[in-house]
């Protein structure tokens, strides 16, 4: 039962939920019937078909329709009275400002990818409100308090690495079905779908190729080439003649299987290519409807194919791809909701397969770790969602010493699913709540600005609009109120060597890096270096002060060390087996390990904790890894920007 001070506490609070998706769903249910009187939500999806089966409050007919406006006119049918404001916006949008998030007693996230949770975490710590935290992934579930100066921030812990192999093994030596959904996926559609002037690691000469440096590039179709001929031409290059040459060093293969070359006329004859279904040229159609299953009769995704059905699915895709959405190509990414590159990219990864020995995958197998989905549960998500409103009644009572990490687990652990752990204390060398200066090892007079901005600004420290100083010079930084000879400047600025700046960059050099938006300030202390590992430092550069956990382990791993893919920079010798940013059908971002030591587990439990997260997308990623529908036009604006600027002096 709920006491009168609690009731009290629950109706005159107003609450912030970001994300309105398979947990906000059930957070909005809960809130409501709990009390809760005034609630803003923050959304900027729009619902889709794979929503259905869990995000409850809505229907077919709102297919296509904003997340956080449905959900609000569902809940106010049973409980008119209540106040609900609907944002169908980005939480990065520069009105939802640390004044803004001031108004509210507690924010409640729902999110699921790491920029998005940094973004709210900061905010919430500039403007000293408590924020609870929550995630699922299958049936791992979690629920996290964070109160500035009492409990760690979000940040306060290391988040997992996304785990990438060496481009040596995606191309050359698989041993793994997920290797060959990468090399499909990242290499073989990219490059015959995507952006052609990238670089990619696919051999493109052929074995008639001249030795010229200008010898023909394969996957360029050639003039006249009729649409069955260029696909047996590709399919007998990749899975054929790139084969042969992998397998004709000794060396690799002294200790290893040595993989099958496969040519289309062994799988199939000429005459199989033309049964292929029939394509009509120039007719409108709904792209998301062209499926090569369909034209061949395949109708059960969970079907495994045949090798000889996997070669059809791969000519028929192709020939869809050109005949269907040729004004596509050339800017094309993969997408796992896109129907007919999943079954380009499952059958061409089920032909490397075959060739190198590891056993075929069907097409739901395939999209899963294409996506990099785990099926989410309903019933994890509507116990996560009770709990966040538990911890969230705490909060508002302020019963620190109540205050929990709760952790839903899969089997049951010292007679426990869930797992009530005391939160950390502030981590004290965290460079977001407790402002701690970093350090970067980095070659000054190689490096490039942009190179700073790019792998350590954006890419490690999630500052989405940075302003960098040196002492009281201003290096760089993004906002609509300058003028045309200051962004040119700033243009000019990316492009020099740290040393060269008008404020050279040196050994021993102390960069302030400030993000406005989130009112966030951080020191990085500058160290010379002239060599890296290519193969361990990729990027040329080492952050220290700002932890990066391990990657993920194999996936025979125990429960307890399970670890999937967080959010982190790619590099360039590394492929991701997974994209940066978590899915929306997945509802998973990344799963760690706290250690523990620091945590007191309440009476009876020592069990490993799970640190996994879920929710509902509210930005686009970086990476362009994962082709997401969110908008990143975002323009921001500083109120402040004038009286800050006042103190600094702009270098032209």
């Amino acid at each position: 039962m709920v006491s009168e001070r609690q009731l009290e506490a629950i109706k005159g609070a107003k609450v912030l939920m970001v994300g309105a998706g398979g947990i906000g769903c059930e957070l909005l249910k809960t809130l409501a019937l709990s009390g809760f009187q005034d609630i803003h939500i923050i959304d900027m999806d729009t619902i889709e078909v794979s929503n259905l089966n869990r995000q409850f409050l809505f229907r077919q007919s709102h297919v296509g329709q904003s997340k956080a406006k449905v959900a609000r006119d569902a809940v106010l049918k049973f409980r008119p009275q209540m106040s609900i404001t609907a944002h169908h916006a980005n939480v990065k949008d520069p009105k939802f400002n640390v004044e803004f998030f001031k108004q509210f007693n507690v924010v409640l996230n729902g999110l699921d990818n790491l920029d998005a949770r940094r973004h709210v975490n900061r905010l919430c710590l500039a403007a000293d409100v408590p924020l609870v935290e929550s995630g699922t992934t299958g049936f791992l579930g979690q629920v996290t308090v964070h109160v500035k100066g009492k409990t760690e921030c979000y940040e306060c812990q290391p988040k997992p690495a996304p785990k990438t192999y060496p481009v040596c093994t995606i191309t050359s030596t698989p041993s793994k079905f997920v290797h060959c959904i990468v090399w499909a996926k990242d290499l073989l559609f990219a490059k015959l779908f995507g952006d052609k002037n990238q670089e990619n690691d696919l051999n493109v000469r052929s074995s008639d190729a001249s030795s010229s440096a200008h010898a023909e590039d394969v996957f360029v179709r050639r003039k006249d080439e009729d649409i069955d001929q260029y696909g047996r031409r590709i399919y007998d290059h990749v899975f054929g003649y790139n084969i042969e040459v992998a397998s004709s060093n000794e060396e690799t293969w002294k200790n290893r299987n040595r993989p099958k070359p496969i040519y289309s006329a062994d799988v199939m004859p000429e005459n199989l290519t033309e049964q292929n279904g029939n394509v009509a040229k120039n007719c409108v159609v709904d792209t998301s409807s062209v499926s090569a299953m369909a034209s061949l009769g395949l109708k059960n995704p969970q079907d495994t194919w045949t090798l000889l059905e996997s070669s059809r699915i791969f000519l028929e895709a192709l020939k869809l791809f050109f005949a269907k959405r040729e004004k596509e190509i050339g800017n094309l990414s993969f997408d796992k909701d896109d129907q007919l590159a999943v079954e380009f990219v499952t059958a061409a990864a089920n032909i490397r397969a075959a060739s190198f020995g590891i056993s075929l995958h069907s097409l739901f197998e395939a999209k899963g770790i294409a996506g990099n989905i785990v099926h989410a549960v309903a019933t994890t998500n509507a116990i996560i969602a009770g709990l966040i409103v538990i911890e969230a009644i705490k909060v508002l009572l302020k019963d620190t010493d109540k205050y929990r990490m709760t952790y839903c687990l899969e089997h049951i652990t010292k007679k426990m699913l869930l797992m009530p752990v005391e939160p950390y204390e502030p981590n004290k060398s965290c460079y977001v709540c407790s402002e701690t200066p970093l350090s970067l090892e980095i070659n000054t007079s190689r490096s490039k600005l942009r190179d700073f901005v790019e792998k350590i600004v954006k890419a490690k420290l999630g500052i989405n609009f940075p302003l960098i100083m040196h002492g009281s010079n201003l290096l760089y930084e993004v906002g609509d109120d300058l003028d045309e000879v200051e962004v040119a400047n700033y243009a000019a600025n990316l492009e020099k060597v740290l040393s060269q700046l008008p404020s050279p960059v040196t050994n021993g050099t102390m960069l302030t890096v400030e993000d406005l938006q989130q009112e966030l300030t951080c020191n990085i202390n500058i160290k010379h270096r002239e060599e890296f590992d290519e193969e361990k430092e990729p990027d040329g550069m080492l952050l220290s002060g700002w932890t990066q956990a391990p990657p993920a382990k194999d996936d025979k791993q125990s429960m307890n060390d399970k670890q999937s893919i967080g959010n982190g920079g790619d590099s360039s010798n590394a492929l991701q087996t997974e994209p940066a940013d978590a899915v929306k059908d997945g509802e998973m971002e990344e799963i760690s390990e706290p250690s523990g030591k620091k945590r007191k587990l309440s009476e009876g439990s020592k069990a490993s904790i799970l640190d996994a997260t879920d929710g509902t997308r509210n930005h686009k990623e970086v990476e362009k890894l994962d082709d997401d529908d969110d908008d990143d036009d975002d323009v921001v604006m500083f109120d402040d920007l004038d009286s800050m600027t006042n103190k600094k002096k702009r270098l032209q």
